[in-house]
């Protein structure tokens, strides 16, 4: 039987789709002076969930998330932000994500879904028995990466994990291990009863109280949402959304041109948005964007990851990244790096207005990532190419 939401009971407050939109900028980080004493904990803490990836153009995207919040912070301190110890956890939140630690008793839930299941891809003969070897290496030796424990791959395909790999990724799946920290960036795996603070190690809430609270997390992550914008932000099932939305505190409005109910953070509600928007090239995983459906509602901006898709079909590029500049997205670069050089390999900017963030935003890029030069190789139009070149000449 398919299960019907309720009715979302009558707003009581009504946003204009630009309050809304300055709103979620702000909840983001995005609006306002940066918060540089809180740092990258704070950005951290703030969002909830910084999402990984394997891609790396300009730096990977989990360094990227707070670069675009607080500027020209250096890699290696986003890095020992994430990771040092008892600060941060690696689990399945909105993807991979690096989550603040104190978010460990939030995913009981996920981690007793797991264990209910019994397995999540791969299956093995003995699986306690490797678990087992697991433990006692751990318990021995302190944290480990895969190869360090014996091995991450027998040989063929990617998904063709050894033994210790499938153990060591369901005791982490399960809650008996924990993910401190990206080295090279393999997993580095320990004991959760040794990575954790003993005030958070515990699965004491029940599923639906960790659910009311990620809800809320996510509410006050994204200041204004529709209940599929809440559901995406932890990859949440709409139907646990629906039952604990009620208890959230977040307050029911009416977005102008939204077609779905929403619901606003009510801290957010208190004060307008004022203050410096930031210039930036944001990862196609930032949280501000990665759910695509509430980036094309809010921003009018259509935007996908090409990276998986065939060469000679791409439109914007590998890893376009967009461009915010007052509050909009106003156009993408497809970035790379060669030597000392960035290279814009393909741009559109929406016209002449853009021309100037776009030249900033490419600037403090390649200065962040230690390159001295900018250079354009494609834009899609000749008249504003020109322009940027001048611009970044000028600059």
């Amino acid at each position: 039987m398919t299960s019907v939401a309720a009715p979302a009971p009558l707003p009581t407050v009504t946003l204009s789709a630009d309050e809304a939109r300055r709103l979620a900028l702000r909840a983001q980080g995005l609006l306002g002076a940066p918060d540089r004493a809180a740092g990258v904990p704070g950005v951290l803490r703030r969002l909830g969930a910084v999402q990984l990836d394997t891609i790396s153009v300009l730096a990977r995207s989990h360094e990227l998330v707070p670069y675009a919040r607080l500027g020209a912070v250096p890699r290696e301190r986003v890095e020992a932000a994430y990771w040092s110890r008892g600060r941060a956890f690696e689990y399945w939140s909105h993807a991979a994500c690096v989550l603040p630690i104190e978010e460990w008793p939030l995913f009981a839930f996920r981690r007793r879904s797991y264990r209910e299941r019994g397995h999540r891809w791969h299956r093995i003969a003995d699986m306690e028995s490797a678990c087992r070897v697991v433990r006692d290496r751990l318990r021995a030796d302190g944290p480990l990466t895969a190869s360090e424990l014996g091995g991450a791959k027998n040989g063929g395909v990617w998904w063709d994990w050894s033994e210790t790999k499938i153990a060591v990724e369901w005791l982490l799946d399960t809650g008996e291990v924990v993910c401190t920290e990206r080295r090279g960036w393999k997993r580095v795996y320990d004991l959760a009863e040794r990575a954790v603070p003993a005030e958070l190690l515990h699965d004491e809430l029940d599923d639906a109280e960790c659910v009311r609270r990620l809800v809320a997390q996510a509410g006050a992550a994204l200041g204004v949402a529709t209940r599929a914008d809440l559901a995406d932000y932890h990859r949440l099932k709409a139907a646990r959304v629906d039952a604990v939305l009620p208890d959230t505190g977040l307050v029911p409005v009416a977005v102008e041109g939204w077609a779905k109910p929403a619901w606003a953070d009510p801290a957010a509600l208190e004060s307008t948005p004022r203050g410096r928007h930031r210039t930036t090239l944001l990862s196609s995983f930032d949280s501000l964007i990665w759910d695509r459906p509430r980036t094309e509602r809010m921003f009018g901006f259509t935007h996908r990851l090409e990276a998986y898709v065939p060469k000679p079909k791409r439109v914007h590029g590998y890893f376009a990244m967009p461009l915010l500049a007052g509050g909009r997205l106003v156009g993408r670069v497809d970035p790379g790096r060669e030597g000392a050089t960035l290279v814009a390999r393909q741009v559109s900017m929406d016209g002449r207005a853009a021309v100037e963030p776009m030249a900033r935003a490419l600037w403090e890029a390649a200065s962040w990532v230690g390159c001295s030069d900018v250079r354009v190789e494609r834009c899609d139009d000749v008249e504003l190419r020109r322009l940027l070149e001048g611009a970044l000449r000028d600059g």
